[in-house]
Order: structure tokens, then C-alpha cells, then sequence
């Protein structure tokens, strides 16, 4: 089991990277052709690495995201998933260009983590709430990391038209608006997500560790990444924020995330705190 897991692990960041090098030559030449081959090859991916994500559920008899490795896989496949939903239902493959490297990295940085075996956890954590919090809170990050890609997109455009200065990517590029709008969308609905991930976590904790909050460093962050999230929706709603401000933010907000996803669990010793690379307790 252990080496067909590893196995499809690499099949399915082969798969990846080859519909990464497809999504880059469409920013050369964008044919249509092109655009399609990388989408089902992404589409492809996406199939193997939630096949390996169901195998790794059913033979560790626990939800897979209890170490380092886990985690970012379950969080690369969440990513995708949104990302093909968005980029199928809205024709926006130059998305793909800014979103499989992001997912191609952080699978790489993975796989330097890999054990394919099952994770010791503590009896009180083998619950159901397992699923339930990391779902929300992956999903929700995911969306924000769709968010981020999208408001970079929003930089370029917007500094090509302020400064009259075209390349390639001008015409690939939707327009200011469709990606304002869709920078919008992704943080409608990621913020909903993030917060009952929150919430959930918290009915968790009391159930595991006897509180609802205890200003653990993985709690304190992911509260700073929801407060940063909650105050730039306030800005769209109530104030007005759009375009660059909105992209600006969107970029800080993912970047908190990534310190929290990562950066806390790493380097701030904590109830959430790996352990080592290949011990987690979520």
C-alpha cells in the first residue's frame, strides 16, 4: 500500500507540472487548443490526487491531514478543486497560469515530508470533528489563495494600462473588472468557510482539550487572518475598497494565511504545533 501510495504521489505532481508547463505556454501562444489540453491535463490531476486522498482515508482510518505532508496535500486539493470549478464555469484558463505553479510548489515542498504512513494522534483528536474543521478551514483558505492569485492578476493589468506599457500578458489578461469582481466572489466565499472552520475548531477544542479558546498561537493567528479577511470585506461593503486596495489586501491576507498554515505550526510551539515535519496534532 505504502508504494502504491507513493507512487500515485508523484504520478499526480507529474500530471501537475506537466499541465503547469502547458498553462505557461498558453501565456506564449494562447490557443485554444493549448487552454484545453492544460485544463484536462490539470483535470487529470485532480482525478489522481483525489483518488489518493480517498485510499489514504480508508487505510489510515482517520481523516489524512495529521502531519506536515498530509496537510499541504489535502490543502493543494482543495486549491484545485476550486480552481477548475472557477475556471470551467467562468473560461478563464490564463488562471491556471497563476494557480498550478502556486499548487506545484507547495506540492513539492510536500513531498521533502513524505512518510505515506499513518500518523500517532491522541484518542481525544480521533473525532469527527477532524474532517469537519479541516474541511472548512482548508476550503476557506483555499478560496483565499484563489483570491491572492487573482488580485496579482489585478496588478499586472492594472499597471499595464496605467503605465501604457503592454506585454504579452495584456490581452490574455480578463479585464479590470471580471477580476475585481471575481477577487470579490472568492472572498464572499471563503470568509463564510474560514469562519465556521473557526468555530467548529473551537467546539473541538473544548471537546478535546476542556476550552473553547486558550490564545494558542495557531487560535491568536488564525484570528489575525480573520480579522484582516473580515475588515477588507467591511472595506468592500461599507466603504467602497475595489480594485488595487482589494487585490493589495487580498495578497496580505493569503500571506497571513500561509504563516499560520505553516509559519505557526513550524516555528511556535503550541497545541497545534508539528511535533516534527511528520508529527501533527491538528
Amino acid at each position: 500500500m505504502i508504494q502504491i501510495d507513493t507512487h500515485l504521489f508523484y504520478v499526480s505532481l507529474s500530471v501537475y507540472l506537466l499541465g503547469t508547463l502547458l498553462f505557461f505556454l498558453y501565456l506564449i501562444k494562447p490557443l485554444k487548443q493549448i487552454a484545453q489540453s492544460a485544463l484536462s491535463i490539470t483535470i487529470l490531476g485532480f482525478a489522481i490526487h483525489t483518488l489518493l486522498l480517498i485510499i489514504r482515508w480508508l487505510s489510515f482510518d482517520y481523516f489524512p491531514v495529521a502531519d506536515l505532508h498530509q496537510s499541504l496535500f489535502f490543502f493543494t486539493w482543495a486549491l484545485m478543486g476550486i480552481f477548475l470549478i472557477v475556471a470551467i464555469k467562468f473560461k478563464i484558463p490564463i488562471l491556471g497560469s497563476f494557480i498550478t505553479p502556486l499548487t506545484a510548489v507547495l506540492l513539492i515542498c510536500s513531498a521533502t515530508t513524505i512518510t505515506n504512513q499513518p500518523v500517532p494522534i491522541p484518542p481525544a483528536l480521533r473525532s469527527f470533528w477532524l474532517p469537519i474543521h479541516s474541511t472548512l478551514a482548508f476550503v476557506g483558505e483555499a478560496f483565499f489563495g484563489l483570491a491572492c492569485c487573482v488580485g496579482i492578476m489585478y496588478l499586472i493589468q492594472e499597471n499595464q494600462i496605467k503605465k501604457k506599457k503592454w506585454s504579452v500578458l495584456f490581452h490574455r489578461l480578463p479585464s479590470l473588472q471580471t477580476l475585481d469582481d471575481l477577487n470579490y466572489l472568492c472572498l464572499s466565499f471563503g470568509f463564510p468557510f474560514l469562519t465556521l472552520g473557526i468555530i467548529t475548531g473551537s467546539i473541538w477544542a473544548e471537546y478535546a482539550w476542556g476550552s473553547y479558546w486558550s490564545w494558542d498561537p495557531k487560535e491568536t493567528w488564525a484570528l489575525i487572518t480573520w480579522l484582516i479577511y473580515a475588515a477588507l470585506l467591511h472595506g468592500r461593503l461599507m466603504i467602497g475598497w475595489r480594485g488595487k486596495r482589494a487585490a493589495f489586501f487580498s495578497i496580505i491576507g493569503f500571506t497571513a494565511v500561509l504563516f499560520t498554515f505553516l509559519g505557526v505550526n513550524l516555528l511556535l510551539p503550541g497545541l497545534h504545533s508539528y511535533e516534527s515535519l511528520t508529527s501533527y496534532i491538528p
